[in-house]
């Protein structure tokens, strides 16, 4: 099967697929504030992850390209919509293109509709220094993701087999490239063992990817004859990944991503710990039942969601919705208690302006 189509069935398998109902996030509850001290008006959505200004703390998480036509008019509307409301957009992996340059223009037409905003280059821990510098100057790059799928890619009739040298390979990317490094995980999670060791590798920014989302590994068991259904259910949902992430890391941006599908997903996901959240499937589903203009719409909804949600929390800003007390439930709860953490941590918090 040739690489387009392969990127083709993703997303149409995607489609079809939906999300899993288990990002845990709704075992995060806010505790009402009855006297906020607030306005809407007082509310900034800027902020800044691995040393990059971003005007809003949503951005297009990496979905495609490399597919042919298809795939080309996605990531043209995309970027045309991450233009409009001045979101951040990453592209899908680029390895396509690197390897037949006729895909090229699937993902250069992301820099010509967005000349001005932030874009992240992909490419998966395979990538040598060159390719990581060859994706950056493809599209312009402000940054770069390296991208962990050993699930999927084991799943995949076709994929990898072999995952060695791959923390290697990233030392030598963040030595060599000149723009900042994020590791995104694809639907699986992270826990604070690998968030260690990607801390220590040097890069900017995580992306925990976590369990909830686009389940890459249902998506590549319909693909294939026999079976592997025990990765169906594999992973570390999105609330908890967020929490270990930014409880073991001091220095690292935390990005959310994986079954963020609305305006509270959003905020609970960076009161928890998230700098920025990654959305990806609500945004394609939108773009290709609805249009762009709908899309524009909707980007704007969750801008005036998340803004009356922190008017009523009192949180002015991203650092701010970072400080707000919440309760951690359930699933998630039983989790962190089980791998060492304090959960009772969040209930005691207060805003420090």
């Amino acid at each position: 099967m040739s690489r387009s189509k392969r990127k083709w069935d993703h997303i149409r398998f995607a489609l079809e697929e939906g999300e899993e109902k288990s990002s845990v996030l709704e075992d995060i509850q806010y505790i009402h504030n009855s006297l906020p001290d607030s306005s809407v008006d007082s509310v900034r959505l800027d902020h800044s992850i691995g040393g990059l200004y971003l005007s809003s703390p949503i951005f297009i998480n990496a979905m495609t390209g490399g597919g042919g036509e298809k795939t080309y008019t996605i990531n043209r509307d995309l970027a045309a919509a991450a233009a409009a409301k001045g979101l951040a957009m990453a592209v899908g992996s680029q390895m396509a293109a690197l390897r037949d340059k006729t895909e090229r223009k699937t993902y250069e037409v992301v820099r010509e509709q967005n000349p001005n905003g932030i874009i992240f280059a992909n490419l998966g821990s395979e990538a040598s220094p060159e390719h990581a510098k060859a994706a950056i100057d493809m599209i312009g790059a402000n940054a770069i993701q390296i991208h962990l799928n050993v699930i999927q890619e084991l799943t995949m009739p076709e994929g990898d087999r072999d995952f060695t040298g791959a923390l290697g390979r990233i030392e030598r990317i963040v030595k060599e490239v000149n723009v900042p490094v994020i590791i995104k995980e694809t639907g699986f999670g992270m826990s604070l063992e690998s968030v260690r060791l990607i801390e220590e590798a040097g890069v900017s920014a995580i992306d925990i990817g976590g369990y909830g989302g686009t389940n890459f590994a249902r998506i590549e068991n319909k693909r294939r004859e026999k079976q592997l259904p025990f990765f169906n259910h594999w992973g570390n949902p999105t609330a908890v990944s967020i929490i270990e992430a930014s409880k073991t890391s001091k220095n690292l941006s935390i990005i959310g991503s994986g079954g963020i599908r609305t305006s509270l997903d959003i905020a609970k996901g960076i009161s928890i710990g998230a700098d920025a959240v990654g959305m990806a499937g609500p945004f394609l589903k939108v773009l290709l039942n609805h249009g762009l203009e709908v899309l524009q719409e909707y980007i704007d909804s969750l801008h005036e969601d998340l803004t009356l949600m922190m008017t009523a929390l009192g949180a002015h800003t991203i650092k701010e919705l970072q400080q707000v007390p919440l309760i951690v439930l359930g699933h998630t709860h039983h989790w962190l208690d089980q791998r060492g953490f304090n959960t009772k941590e969040f209930s005691q918090r207060k805003i420090i302006k």
